[in-house]
């Protein structure tokens, strides 16, 4: 997984040129594409690491009256928050040229 604590991601809305992010695929649409599969592989990535730092913490009972606040769990959760949002941090590692693409009909096109 990418380094998401130490990103240059923004964590604000930001304006971003059009040309810087359309230019390795001169189609914005086809960049655009590319950023959101890898924003929703880096979501994937983020719940699966926080789910599995907070299952460390939980405890488990049966009565629903005892309910527990454990400041670690806390902790762990605003941390989490304050990070950059999936899709900046994309757009970023995009920027950044970080993420190998590749169009699958250029390949066809050549065979």
């Amino acid at each position: 997984m990418a380094d998401i604590k130490n990103s240059e991601a923004p964590i604000s809305t930001t304006t971003i040129d059009k040309n810087k992010v359309d230019a390795p695929t001169n189609n914005i649409y086809e960049a655009i594409s590319i950023i959101a599969k890898r924003a929703n592989q880096i979501n994937g990535d983020i719940k699966k690491e926080l789910l599995e730092k907070l299952d460390e913490f939980a405890t488990y009972n049966d009565s629903l009256e005892e309910i527990f606040e454990n400041k670690e769990q806390i902790e762990v959760s605003k941390f989490y928050e304050k990070l950059p949002k999936p899709h900046s941090l994309a757009v970023q590692e995009w920027l950044d040229d970080k993420i190998y693409h590749r169009n699958t009909a250029d390949k066809d096109l050549e065979q």
